[in-house]
């Protein structure tokens, strides 16, 4: 695998079982993402596009095919293995957010520090934490539950919990589907401004005005990835208008 890709899969293939009935959701995909790029997946409705996104985020097993990450072979690890890896190298982002409704943003935010292995005592732990949700604009929202915030400052709380162990790699499930126009907006800007700094990005979306923000769209259909291709993202074409 070359050095420059964290991804690389290797004619990947899920097949579910249905009672009697094989459903084939992935059918032999392969594709490599290069570490600092933002790729958007789009695809209709059984697509396979967020089986796609569950195999990456090594929350499932392919029936056949390799998947390396950042090197290594995770087809076929262990589901302790697996959990590890996730925890380690994956900063996951939702649709529906996913915070512990009776704790607070910043206990929502440090969850992944306390299942890691590493060690972090509980003041390392805070502090991390309110750095995290001030990369995110929200430190002065440390303590508010997610009752207490609107969707688009719950959404930044999850940003900040994907990024708290430094992730090789944040997988976003369509983000901003549960959000207005505005706050969606934002909560792009944020993943562009992570992409600017390094962050490699894999987001699912059926929304086309969103995945321009990406530099890479990957359409897939019936298990197979129909279109590939590579564009300039909005935020950069909006940053040189304004420059203009």
């Amino acid at each position: 695998m070359s050095a420059e890709n964290i991804i690389q899969i290797l004619d990947l293939t899920k097949i579910y079982q249905m009672g009697d009935v094989q459903v084939k959701a992935l059918d032999g995909i392969s594709l490599e993402i290069k570490t600092g790029e933002f790729v958007a997946i789009m695809g209709p409705s059984g697509s396979g596009k967020s089986t796609l996104l569950n195999l990456l985020g090594c929350l499932d097993r392919p029936t056949s095919g390799q998947y390396l990450l950042d090197g290594e072979d995770v087809s076929r690890l262990s589901k302790v293995k697996l959990a590890f890896v996730r925890n380690q190298k994956i900063g996951f982002i939702f649709q529906s957010y996913n915070l512990l409704t009776q704790h607070s943003a910043i206990e929502n935010v440090i969850l992944p520090l306390i299942y890691s292995r590493n060690g972090h005592d509980k003041p390392e732990r805070n502090q991390r934490g309110r750095q995290a949700l001030e990369a995110v604009g929200l430190a002065d929202r440390a303590q508010h539950r997610p009752a207490e915030m609107s969707g688009g400052q719950q959404q930044r709380v999850a940003i900040a919990r994907a990024l708290i162990n430094d992730p090789l790699l944040i997988l976003a499930d369509e983000p901003t589907g549960n959000l207005d126009t505005h706050s969606g907006e934002e909560i792009m800007q944020i993943l562009h401004n992570l992409n600017e700094r390094g962050r490699t990005i894999v987001m699912v979306t059926h929304e086309a005005d969103i995945a321009v923000h990406a530099q890479r769209t990957i359409h897939v259909r019936d298990g197979k990835i129909e279109i590939d291709q590579v564009h300039k993202p909005v935020a950069a074409v909006l940053e040189k208008e304004a420059i203009q």
